[in-house]
């Protein structure tokens, strides 16, 4: 047995805490408040309610509002001169998990020079070491997905060259203030609910059986798994339903810290390449369309059965004997979130780019084929394309 615990993140957990923003110790006196380039934080109140506490506790704003669903590296360069010219000393990431992965990387270079992309470590990033320290990050999360408001890592798109890629891994990109709010997450539609879901469980399922497990993400995954199957369906039948939505909420944000005592496996990698050439495909919704082929993959080869088992009864499944059951249980529960039919063809992917996907995804992030708990050759994932194409 054997593990790294490091999360130095604090986190307000529970419905009303972004109420309490203003009397947590700010990291510095001038934000950049950093929302999405959709409607929803003001629309919702949520934009107004954060201004309000930053207000109490004497800080001074000001707002960055095109972050993408799929952040670019433009849009990070953009934000990050925003926050120079305005001598911004910390950023307050108000958002989903688009917002807080462009967050850190501004904040990373609001401080250092050159391109973002000199710091990303997978295709055509150069790799090099962040110099200075980046900007403090309070996270404010929106919605109950990524799991980001806890770890030290973002995912940024390049589309001049269709890469896709993890940013950070370094401990200084920890958020020093996480707020989880339920009652901010009242307001998702029941689809991106589903997909933000199904993000969240991934997150865990995939730790669960990579290589890197451990004593201490084996705990973490497991309960959110379980809150996952609990409390997904009825969040996204009924968002207004608020214990349903404290259930997500806490699945996701333990997912979060899932990712950072263990990693996730190849099955992110494979999405990443897939909404790296078609943008406009939700993160969930992808890794949705590939889940049941690549998880089949794994229980076809044996590789790790009793964890298959396991999982399924952390689904409901209690009698579960089967490494099988967790693919009719992950299964049932997209059928019950109305998730079951997504089809690649309806975002423009086509079986002529599943040869360029499988190399893209090794190439980008070929790290994560390092935590699979068997070998997957490219043909295997060009074999997951084809057996989850319709």
């Amino acid at each position: 047995m054997g593990y790294q615990f490091f999360t130095p993140t604090r986190v307000l957990f529970g419905v009303g805490t972004l109420g309490q923003l203003h009397e947590q110790t700010m990291p510095g006196k001038k934000a950049l408040l950093i929302i999405s380039n959709g409607k929803s934080a003001i629309e919702n109140g949520y934009l107004s309610r954060t201004e309000a506490e930053l207000q109490k506790a004497g800080v001074e704003w000001v707002i960055f509002n095109q972050v993408e669903a799929n952040p670019l590296k433009s849009t990070v360069m953009a934000g990050a001169n925003v926050a120079r010219e305005n001598e911004c000393d910390f950023i307050v990431a108000l958002g989903g998990g688009s917002v807080m992965d462009a967050s850190k990387a501004i904040a990373t270079m609001a401080t250092n020079s050159g391109d973002v992309w000199d710091y990303i470590s997978g295709g055509t990033g150069k790799g090099q070491p962040i110099k200075v320290d980046p900007l403090p990050i309070i996270c404010i999360t929106t919605t109950a997905g990524t799991g980001s408001e806890v770890d030290q890592w973002g995912v940024i798109t390049n589309d001049k060259t269709n890469e896709k890629i993890g940013f950070g891994g370094d401990d200084r990109l920890f958020p020093v203030l996480a707020i989880v709010d339920p009652e901010l997450m009242l307001s998702v539609p029941p689809k991106y609910t589903a997909y933000q879901g199904f993000d969240a469980l991934f997150h865990s399922t995939e730790v669960y059986i990579s290589k890197f497990a451990n004593e201490m993400s084996d705990m973490i995954a497991l309960k959110a798994i379980e809150n996952v199957a609990k409390y997904l369906v009825r969040a996204v039948k009924n968002g207004n339903d608020l214990e349903a939505r404290t259930g997500m909420a806490f699945a996701n944000t333990l997912s979060g810290h899932a990712m950072v005592v263990s990693v996730t496996t190849a099955e992110h990698s494979l999405e990443h390449a897939m909404s790296a050439y078609h943008p406009n495909l939700p993160h969930g919704a992808g890794l949705i369309m590939i889940s049941k082929a690549f998880y089949e993959f794994f229980i076809e080869k044996h590789a790790c059965d009793e964890r298959f088992i396991q999982m399924a009864q952390a689904m409901g499944m209690k009698d579960a004997n089967k490494p099988e059951d967790f693919i009719t249980a992950l299964v049932n529960l997209q059928k019950q979130c109305g998730v079951d039919q997504l089809k690649m063809s309806d975002y423009g992917i086509t079986p002529d780019e599943f040869d360029t996907l499988a190399t893209n995804a090794r190439e980008t992030m070929g790290g994560l084929f390092a935590a699979n708990p068997c070998e997957m050759t490219h043909e295997d994932c060009v074999s997951v394309f084809e057996k989850s194409y319709s």
